[in-house]
């Protein structure tokens, strides 16, 4: 690995002032480069983002404060290209494998030089964020609080696998072909422009037969060759050892992004089990009606109202605020602020929360009946609130009419009858199936829908689970095809009103491609797969095996 001479500490120039392309050293030699913005009065704490997107191509991050805003609130900012992207040193890009130990070397550095005060943040969104928990994993001195966006403790369960073991493939082969030869000449738009080409070549197989990829992407062989969640993953998992952290977090999320998930057991593990009583009280949770890249709440098939977007939010001002207290010692600056924040679809407003889940939460049972023929929307697939006594053998895209999916004689739909009253819905949402397979793995998902009374059926939730992984992510193991089994798939989380006269309606299939990698249903090694087994798959329902949707209903 190519390495530089040290670089001393950067003398500060007359305030306000940028220096660009500091390059700050780690300790194996390596150099980071980075851009410094100082405010004008120093020594003055620091906010720090590291990013793999070329850190002079990106002018401004949406739902935090701008450069401008931070530094006049006496801040000063740092933005540093990751190891070995753009314009910073390093051979063979990893996706988080160094980002702990370069992280922990960043703000030491930062630390040492005569404009700091010492005192040190972070923020940012998606990869951003993730590397956030990283650096808090070493729990340096000086890190005092970070605000991670769509982001993940955990990036197996987010967002390259998920919670039930199946690859979030879409997101996996975009994000991979996207940034397999990083160009620093390429703004993000032509970025992400390359991820939507990349989907022409999602249908090939075997999956692990990329040649760019193989090519141009160091991590790509070893995502194909440890799918399921080992040493590897646990390794990068903050959320392993949450007893490690002792750093307040601002988690925000969206209710249609592919991290929310995580973005909520984030907010909980550090809530319950961080090291200190500051770092377990200084957990907040905010959440939005957006998905990773959309914060205007504005949907073709459905909007949220006014309040909705990141910008009537107050977002920004929640981060000024977050920061003055753990940064600055401003004790009275988060006085008026529960820990969690959400947007509450269907009524449309934003609510505060003393904690996660809610207090008052009825975890309710809604269980699967049909006469045999769920099949399609126009099936017989019906909800209950009571237990049946006969038995018989994408989130990206927000909140979007499901009708054409419900078509399809895979998909089997449960479907309540018109509420009477509105139903509010905040909470984890899980599904309890029991089923049997002809094939020694298959999948099985979930999606929860909001039925409006004009027919339009809109996305809220949903989950995946690989019937390998059904008892460990870790370990799998094979079905006995025509075995009875039970299952319990996480479907996420979400918060949302049925209003009077809509109907809540449960969608159960066996895929959910592009979103998640398809099953192959041989039991074999997926991604290096060409031969798929049609795979008979049964849910069974009734009195002897009660398959069920648990809602957490709020009574108010």
């Amino acid at each position: 690995m190519a390495t530089e001479k040290a670089t001393p500490p950067v003398a500060a120039p007359p305030r306000p002032a940028t220096l660009g392309d500091v390059k700050v050293p780690m300790r194996d030699g390596v150099h980071l480069a980075t851009d410094i913005w100082l405010p004008s009065k120093t020594p003055a704490p620091v906010l720090l983002v590291r990013l793999p997107y070329n850190k002079s191509a990106i002018p401004e991050m949406p739902m935090v404060p701008t450069k401008a805003q931070i530094a006049d609130a006496g801040y000063g900012l740092i933005w540093q290209d990751v190891r070995a992207r753009y314009r910073s040193g390093g051979e063979n890009f990893e996706p988080f494998v160094a980002e702990a130990q370069d992280g922990e070397d960043t703000i030491a550095w930062i630390r040492e030089q005569e404009w700091s005060d010492g005192r040190v943040g972070m923020f940012g969104p998606s990869y951003m964020g993730c590397v956030q928990w990283l650096a808090a994993s070493r729990a340096p001195k000086g890190l005092l609080a970070i605000a991670p966006h769509v982001a993940s403790s955990d990036v197996y369960r987010a967002p390259w696998y998920s919670q039930g073991g199946a690859m979030s493939w879409h997101t996996v082969h975009s994000w991979s072909m996207a940034n397999a030869k990083p160009d620093p000449n390429i703004p993000i738009v032509v970025m992400l422009q390359q991820q939507q080409e990349a989907v022409q070549l999602l249908d090939k197989l075997p999956m692990s037969d990329r040649e760019t990829l193989h090519r141009h992407a160091a991590w790509w062989k070893n995502w194909m060759s440890h799918t399921s969640r080992d040493e590897s993953w646990r390794d990068l998992a903050v959320a392993e050892h949450p007893e490690v952290i002792n750093t307040p977090a601002l988690n925000v999320g969206g209710w249609f992004d592919l991290f929310v998930h995580e973005t909520v057991r984030a907010f909980r593990l550090m809530r319950s089990s961080a090291r200190t009583e500051t770092a377990r009280r200084g957990q907040y949770l905010f959440i939005g009606p957006w998905d990773h890249y959309a914060r205007t709440g504005m949907y073709p098939d459905l909007e949220f109202g006014p309040d909705s977007p990141d910008t009537a939010s107050g977002i920004q001002q929640l981060h000024m605020e977050f920061f003055d207290k753990y940064l600055r010692g401003n004790e009275a600056a988060l006085d008026k602020r529960l820990p969690v924040h959400i947007f509450v679809m269907g009524r449309n407003v934003w609510r505060s929360e003393t904690d996660w889940p809610l207090q008052d939460t009825e975890y309710t049972d809604f269980y699967l009946d049909s006469g045999g023929n769920a099949a399609t929307r126009s099936g017989d697939g019906v909800l209950r609130a009571e237990l049946p006594n006969k038995s018989i053998a994408d989130r990206e895209c927000g909140p979007r009419d499901q009708s054409a999916v419900e078509d399809r004689p895979d998909v089997l739909c449960f479907t309540t009858q018109p509420l009477d009253t509105p139903v509010e819905v905040t909470g984890h949402i899980s599904l309890v199936l029991y089923i049997t397979s002809s094939a020694m793995d298959t999948d099985f998902t979930g999606k929860l829908v909001d039925v409006h009374p004009d027919g339009r059926a809109t996305y809220l939730t949903d989950g995946v689970l690989r019937a390998r992984y059904r008892n460990s992510l870790a370990t799998p193991e094979m079905l006995v095809p025509g075995k009875v089994y039970k299952l319990r798939l996480d479907l996420s989380v979400t918060s949302n009103v049925f209003l009077a006269g809509h109907r809540i309606r449960l969608e159960v299939s066996s895929s959910n491609y592009p979103r998640y990698d398809r099953n192959s249903n041989t039991g074999g090694d997926i991604v290096n797969e060409t031969e798929f087994t049609v795979a008979e798959n049964r849910v069974l329902h009734g009195a002897e095996h009660p398959s069920k949707l648990v809602l957490p209903v709020i009574r108010r």
